[in-house]
């Protein structure tokens, strides 16, 4: 698979300095943790589960959450749980393995995952792993041991997805020794995590919040200080990090607008650019762009959605800029080596090589799955390859 792959071969060449590269199911986790992308997620109840994973697939997807959990209610669980097992031997009797996305099981309980394993049989190769929902060291050590056990048993590497969404994790008296809980038992199954997911929803819940689709996570203070805190803790630069996925956008249906449009139009003003401008201010999509931009600036890669028409803008706005590829790969010529300050190939910027070597080295990474835009292509061009 790879990003931007349901664009014609013409309309990468003529988006993409470097195209993105392809990866798979096996590729390294460092590489499929950065290439998550716009993580879509999805009722396990649904009738036609399978033509959807192949819908989305089709249009840019590269990895889905298929959900036992919060998004049914406790008496569907049976049902949601047959649907799964039956829908996934289906895309494994289609045989079309290369045009599926990366595959999550959002599950309640640790001893789901064997049990669900077991039943989907040959079909178990289609996943790529679970989804931990309220992870804390108490309830996160059984699902990990439960993952481990299973991966030894199918012979399938299986990846686990942490939710760091408890109370625990929000109070202030209890923050501290909750996240050094979740530090430990992260670490000790290292190998097995391969993102860190946010569940700002659940935050919100524990004060009676909600925000507007004119604010970002970062707007709703209480919110935005325990992100910090989990960054700061697990999302280091040194080795000892994780990639850390940012929240969900709960917004895609038009309504009454408080404020103002926070797009600015100069930069649309070009071609189907100003149609794209339109469509996404329509949608509450501006709130949206700007809370994926402050996800990147707050240590965030990636971006947990609950509707398809988050997807294009998260992408677009994953690629990596000429600008920024051209500082990185400047940063981290071998002659640079010894440290210093040189000035950007754009001549707008100092470029300081010991301090902005981790900076360069995760957005080469970042370009290698999401490719990197031709000079002079901004977002605006790679969203409206991409919107409908």
């Amino acid at each position: 698979m790879r990003h931007f792959r349901h664009l014609t071969p013409e309309r990468r060449s003529a988006l993409f300095h470097r195209e993105p590269a392809e990866f798979g199911a096996g590729s390294p986790a460092r590489t499929l943790a950065t290439a998550l992308g716009a993580t879509l997620y999805s009722p396990a109840t649904r009738p036609a589960l399978a033509d959807d994973v192949l819908k989305q697939a089709a249009s840019g997807v590269v990895s889905m959450v298929l959900c036992l959990e919060d998004s049914i209610s406790d008496a569907e669980v049976p049902e949601a749980e047959e649907n799964l097992v039956a829908q996934l031997g289906r895309l494994e009797a289609l045989q079309r393995h290369d045009e599926l996305p990366l595959l999550f099981v959002r599950v309640r309980a640790p001893r789901q995952i064997p049990q669900l394993v077991r039943r989907l049989g040959p079909a178990a190769r289609l996943l790529s792993g679970f989804v931990l929902p309220k992870f804390t060291e108490d309830s996160g050590v059984p699902f990990l041991e439960a993952l481990e056990a299973t991966e030894a048993d199918c012979g399938h590497r299986l990846f686990a997805m942490p939710v760091l969404e408890s109370p625990g994790l929000l109070h202030q008296e209890t923050r501290a020794a909750t996240l050094a809980g979740v530090i430990r038992t992260v670490d000790k199954y290292r190998d097995r995590v391969l993102a860190l997911r946010l569940g700002v929803t659940d935050f919100c819940s524990a004060y009676g919040l909600r925000r507007t689709p004119e604010m970002t996570a970062y707007d709703v203070q209480i919110v935005a200080s325990v992100i910090g805190d989990v960054v700061n803790a697990l999302g280091r630069a040194d080795g000892t990090g994780f990639t850390v996925t940012g929240p969900v956008w709960e917004y895609f249906r038009p309504q009454e607008r408080m404020f103002k449009p926070q797009l600015r139009r100069s930069p649309f003003l070009s071609g189907r650019a100003e149609y794209v401008r339109t469509a996404l201010i329509e949608h509450d999509m501006d709130g949206l762009l700007r809370e994926i931009e402050l996800d990147r600036a707050n240590g965030l890669l990636g971006k947990t959605c609950i509707h398809p028409s988050h997807v294009a803008p998260v992408h677009a706005l994953s690629v990596v800029s000429h600008e920024e590829f051209c500082d990185a790969t400047d940063v981290l010529r071998p002659e640079r080596g010894g440290g210093g300050v040189v000035r950007s190939a754009y001549t707008n910027k100092m470029n300081e090589v010991k301090p902005h070597r981790a900076w360069a080295e995760r957005t080469l990474l970042r370009g290698e799955v999401f490719g990197v835009a031709r000079e002079g292509v901004s977002f605006v061009e790679l969203l409206a390859a991409g919107v409908k």
